[in-house]
């Protein structure tokens, strides 16, 4: 079937494993007549009931402490997050409890929770709600982070989440849902019917090239890809990789693709310090520091909070234009 955008390639997917597990439970914010606002569980009241599909109070602390709690008894919890800026009034369940437990209690108590958290900036939601943040999840051990960009990894990534015994957050672009009140910048793609899995930790070359190679993940690979067309007019031919997922990371394939090219530039709708573009950069000059020509270049939002202002909004996120220009400045650098 032809599916558009992200979300309702995850509600699929929730959807028909929990027709197959019926240990899987949803609850959340808005996740029965609003499909979590963002549309990840839409459908699902509808099918399961409110037995399954639960709506919470707005209390991320407590429904984050559910969620650990009906892990720990043997059910698989699919918790809305409904924006990831929100992961502070739940932070003490989820990064002292959920993603540890299954460790301290030596392998006792597995923690089979699927968190889906919309992200990201673009449509003036000011500082509040339009942060990306995975670095956090993918900094500490115990979660396993998932970026999906397409349709179809959206559906067989979220599946491989749901089969999974430790916490995985899973983080859709708000731009890439598909739905009617956003702007969209994802695509529209043939998804099979049948359920299947996208594996963990294998990286996607959206596009072939020599030239350079262009890191990201999320909305970040379509500006990529867009600004990738643009260079192929100037003669340039870009590699641009999709990471899929953060944890675990397929550090064999991009390092390949760095050593390739020999100019990489890695680009992050996240904050720029301390983020994914410095832990990949460092990863690619460890293992191909010889084959690199040129110092690998980094595009991300700068340590400020996401402005409201459209111009200056703008002018912090990576844009296709922002993207193209640094990959040209980075090509007229001297080997």
């Amino acid at each position: 079937m032809k599916i558009r955008g992200i979300a309702q390639a995850i509600a699929e997917a929730i959807r028909q494993e929990m027709e197959r597990n019926d240990r899987i439970v949803v609850l959340g914010e808005d996740v029965t007549y609003w499909g979590a606002v963002f549309g990840f569980t839409m459908g699902l009241f509808d099918k399961f009931g409110r037995k399954r599909v639960i709506d919470t109070p707005i209390t991320e602390q407590t429904f984050m402490g559910i969620g650990v709690g009906a892990a720990s008894a043997g059910l698989h919890p699919v918790i809305s997050l409904m924006f990831v800026d929100f992961l502070g009034a739940g932070f003490d369940q989820m990064f002292n409890h959920m993603a540890k437990n299954y460790y301290m209690s030596g392998g006792q108590y597995p923690m089979p929770v699927t968190i889906i958290t919309a992200i990201g900036g673009g449509y003036g939601d000011s500082s509040q709600h339009s942060q990306v943040l995975y670095s956090l999840f993918a900094h500490l051990p115990g979660f396993k982070v998932v970026v999906p960009s397409t349709p179809y990894d959206a559906k067989g990534l979220t599946i491989r989440a749901l089969r999974d015994n430790n916490p995985v957050v899973i983080f859709g672009h708000k731009l890439l849902t598909g739905l009617p009140f956003l702007p969209f910048e994802g695509i529209e793609e043939e998804v099979p019917d049948e359920p299947y899995e996208v594996e963990f930790g294998k990286a996607a070359i959206r596009r072939e090239g020599s030239d350079l190679t262009i890191i990201s993940a999320g909305l970040m690979v379509h500006r990529s890809l867009k600004a990738s067309e643009l260079l192929e007019k100037d003669g340039i031919s870009v590699e641009v990789i999709d990471l899929r997922t953060l944890v675990p990371l397929d550090e064999e394939t991009i390092v390949k693709s760095a050593k390739k090219t020999g100019r990489v530039l890695i680009v992050d709708e996240d904050y720029m310090s301390y983020g994914m573009t410095g832990e990949i950069a460092f990863r690619i000059q460890a293992k191909a520091l010889r084959d690199i020509k040129v110092p690998i270049a980094r595009l991300a939002v700068p340590d400020v909070p996401i402005p409201f202002s459209e111009p200056l909004e703008n002018a912090v996120i990576p844009s296709v234009n922002s993207i193209y220009n640094e990959a040209k400045k980075l090509l007229t650098i001297k080997e």
